[in-house]
């Protein structure tokens, strides 16, 4: 059995976090040996090594601690054997029975207040849980508490727990010592530490008991809305939102900010939040139904939909409004052409190849209903003819994720993702490996094909290093520059609008927006960027997994791209280089092409990656790179032409779709009103 096997087995990272989970492991069966054998000071290492390594795999390893917590061997029941065989020890080191007894009763009453605290803790929780969750809204009036101390409220659970460690070393230096004074300070303080805790948040309680009503903060809300008055909402909603998901928002954001018509962001999931994009545009999030319903925003003309979601169906009932699905990029795949985009007004593609995919779904979609937008996040993407190349031709491997299913499968990891890496190091090549962010979730294959990736480059990487002598100075660099780069990524933070505390804490600090920050902003991420570059080197790999750095700063390193059908490739297509999608089922290249309309301009890659060496003369020898003309012409069949700029048709799409609904609505009211005259003259007649 490899190393990669029980790392898998495991949910460890590599062998650092596999040697702290074997350490934590004998630290966890030596405890009962030496409580009875008994050995004092084997216990006390023992127990120790044991802390430690808990505390330390809760950072580097949570899935290893959620696979214990799955296995009943949580945290509580973690510390609940320590106290036993602690116990254990004392009884086989002949303590007095009055010490036995006294300890047995502290360890007791701690966790009985533990569980009290706990308790506490979900009533405060509970009651400042708000039916809607603010951002970029001045919240101050509705009169939400202030949050409890983080002290006191975050991650209580491991604070609460801890507090058994004087009881234990009183214990542990009493029998040492043969003298039981240690062990009655050490049962004093563990006692009463805890009880003043447990006093402490009933305080908090008490302020809890204070929060609006749902109904109150609902109607500031409103009233907040009322003044803004929304023209434009971006609605997103996912089953299990995460980082993973949110990209989805975050890349419509900046386009949204520049509209010319007022903008409102609303989500329906909590955890959204947290992974939320800088924005000066104010955010809702929503999470229940009944609470959609009950907000009011008369003048929104036009809603957005970058996914199809369940819940979109509490939106689409706002009969006034024009909605819209404008997806969350631009792709080959089934899900860029679905027939439930039909209960949409309009559907906004990048260019006529979206439209074209539409009209592919016979007695779908109408022509009329589809709108060519391009893709404004494109703007920012260095063209070929801008690449400046390094001293070795750099890869961008990018693969899509495994899917929902089987049958809609389209990743080249799978069949074909080790041996594609093999080749490429085999030809002297720099791989950016930026693999989705959802892969290895439902597929053990695929995450067993990412980690085999990561070993590959990781070992390259030492391999090259060793023969340059170069490994110090690499190490040293990076070294220097994490500081900085934790410095950046904090400050960004700040700038987010991500405030501290929980969900009511954020809905009472909300504020309108402040658009000081932008210029930092923008200025601190190109900063990030450019010392993580400077910092790696220009021949070293990288896997890139992070939001930092961008898929499309990989685009602007990247010689080549490899990918699959994905809107990855749509989006490579706006910089002109030349890239290539793998064919992992070998299918002939007519009817690939036929399949996939971004492989027109495409090189094609076999599963056993026979062609690459062919395909990397495109790179190597940029005059050898006979699909550059298609690449051309497919840039502008897939993203639509240059001039007007996505920008520019992306704002002047949704300022004609709102004076439609404006101008509809005005009929609507007037036919009523005739209506309602004609109605008045029968009843007088």
């Amino acid at each position: 059995m490899t190393l990669r096997w029980w790392c898998g087995v495991l949910r460890v990272r590599g062998k650092t976090d596999l040697f702290l989970v074997l350490l934590f492991a004998a630290a966890f069966a030596a405890l009962p040996v030496f409580a009875l054998l008994p050995s004092l000071w084997g216990f006390a290492a023992a127990s120790a090594v044991s802390y430690a390594a808990d505390e330390v795999l809760h950072t580097r390893a949570p899935a290893f601690v959620r696979r214990l917590a799955a296995l009943q061997l949580t945290r509580t029941m973690r510390f609940a054997v320590r106290t036993v065989m602690l116990l254990a020890l004392a009884d086989r080191m002949d303590a007095p029975g009055a010490v036995l007894v006294t300890a047995l009763a502290v360890f007791s009453v701690h966790f009985a207040l533990v569980v009290l605290y706990a308790a506490v803790h979900h009533a405060i929780r509970r009651r400042r849980v708000l039916p809607v969750v603010v951002r970029n809204l001045d919240m101050s009036a509705a009169g939400i508490p202030q949050s409890p101390p983080a002290l006191l409220y975050r991650r209580f659970l491991r604070k609460l727990l801890h507090l058994d460690l004087p009881a234990h070393a009183g214990l542990l230096v009493a029998l040492a010592v043969g003298a039981w004074q240690p062990a009655g300070a050490g049962f004093a303080l563990t006692a009463g530490l805890t009880a003043a805790a447990v006093l402490a948040l009933l305080g908090q309680l008490r302020r809890a008991r204070r929060m609006p009503s749902d109904d109150q903060v609902i109607a500031e809300v409103n009233r907040q809305l009322a003044a803004y008055r929304p023209e434009v909402a971006l609605y997103f909603s996912f089953a299990s939102v995460s980082r993973d998901f949110m990209y989805q928002v975050n890349m419509w954001i900046e386009t949204l900010e520049r509209l010319d018509r007022r903008p409102l962001i609303i989500l329906r999931e909590r955890a959204s939040f947290r992974y939320l994009s800088r924005t000066s545009i104010p955010v809702l999030c929503v999470p229940k139904a009944d609470d959609v319903a009950q907000l009011e925003l008369p003048e929104l003309r036009v809603v957005l939909y970058p996914g199809n979601a369940g819940k979109n169906v509490h939106m689409l009932r706002v009969a006034e409004a024009k909605h819209v699905f404008i997806g969350h990029g631009d792709s080959d795949k089934l899900a860029s052409s679905n027939r439930v985009s039909k209960v949409y007004d309009e559907i906004w593609v990048a260019g006529r190849a979206g439209r074209d995919r539409y009209q592919r779904v016979r007695h779908a979609i109408s022509d009329s209903a589809i709108v060519e937008v391009g893709r404004p996040q494109l703007s920012s993407i260095r063209l070929h003819a801008d690449h400046v190349p390094g001293p070795l031709p750099t890869v961008l491997y990018a693969p899509t994720w495994e899917g929902w299913s089987d049958d809609d499968c389209h990743t080249s990891l799978i069949p074909m993702g080790v041996t594609l890496v093999e080749k490429l190091l085999a030809e002297n090549v720099r791989v950016l490996y930026k693999p989705h962010p959802l892969t290895g979730k439902r597929s053990r294959a695929a995450a067993e094909a990412d980690r085999a990736i990561r070993e590959l480059l990781r070992a390259d990487n030492e391999r090259r290093d060793g023969e340059r002598g170069d490994r110090e100075r690499v190490e040293a660099a990076v070294a220097a520059a994490r500081p900085r780069l934790a410095e950046i990524q904090a400050r960004l933070g700040e700038l987010s609008g991500r405030l501290g505390g929980d969900d009511a804490q954020q809905t009472r600090e909300a504020r309108l927006p402040d658009r000081s920050g932008e210029a930092e902003w923008h200025e601190l991420r190109a900063e990030w960027h450019r010392i993580f570059w400077e910092s790696r080197g220009a021949v070293r790999h990288q896997v890139i997994v992070r939001q930092l750095p961008t898929l499309y700063e990989c685009f602007d390193r990247a010689d080549l791209l490899i990918s699959d059908v994905s809107s990855v490739v749509a989006d490579f297509v706006a910089s002109l280089k030349p890239y290539v999608l793998t064919n992992a089922d070998d299918l002939p290249d007519e009817a690939f092409r036929a399949a996939y309309t971004t492989a027109g301009g495409a090189y094609l890659l076999d599963r056993e990656c026979v062609r690459l060496p062919e395909i990397l003369r495109a790179v190597r020898a940029p005059l050898h790179d006979p699909m550059a003309p298609e690449r051309r012409v497919l840039k502008e069949y897939v993203l639509g032409p240059d001039h007007p700029t996505s920008t520019e048709r992306f704002n002047a799409a949704v300022n004609a779709l709102a004076e439609r609904a404006v101008a509809e609505r005005e009929q609507q009211e007037r036919e009523q009103q005739a209506g309602e005259r004609e109605a008045v003259v029968q009843l007088s007649g």
